[in-house]
C-alpha cells in the first residue's frame, strides 16, 4: 500500500510528538517547512535535468529564489549547475 505525501507527513508527526514524550517542542512550523523543503528542492531538481528555470516553473518559483533556496539547504552543487 503506498502512502500519499500528506499522509507520510501526518505519520511522521506523530512519531514525533510520541517521542518527544513531555518536551514542548518549539519552532515547529520552520522546522517542518526547513525538513521538507530539502528533499523537494533535490527531487524537483534531478526531475528537471538540474534545468534551474524548468524548476522553478514546476515550483511555482522564480528562479533566483530557487537559487537561494538551493544554496540555503547546501545544495550548492545544484545550484552552481548550469542550466
Amino acid at each position: 500500500m503506498s502512502l500519499n505525501i500528506e499522509e507520510c507527513v501526518r505519520q511522521s508527526l506523530r512519531q514525533y510528538f510520541s517521542d518527544l514524550g513531555e518536551q514542548t517542542p518549539s519552532n515547529l512550523y520552520e522546522m517542518v517547512l526547513h525538513l521538507v523543503e530539502k528533499p523537494l528542492l533535490d527531487e524537483v531538481m534531478q526531475q528537471a535535468g538540474s534545468n534551474q528555470s524548468r524548476a522553478a516553473e514546476w515550483l511555482g518559483l522564480n528562479r533566483n529564489t530557487l537559487r537561494k533556496k538551493l544554496l540555503e539547504h547546501g545544495l550548492t552543487q545544484v545550484a552552481e549547475r548550469v542550466s
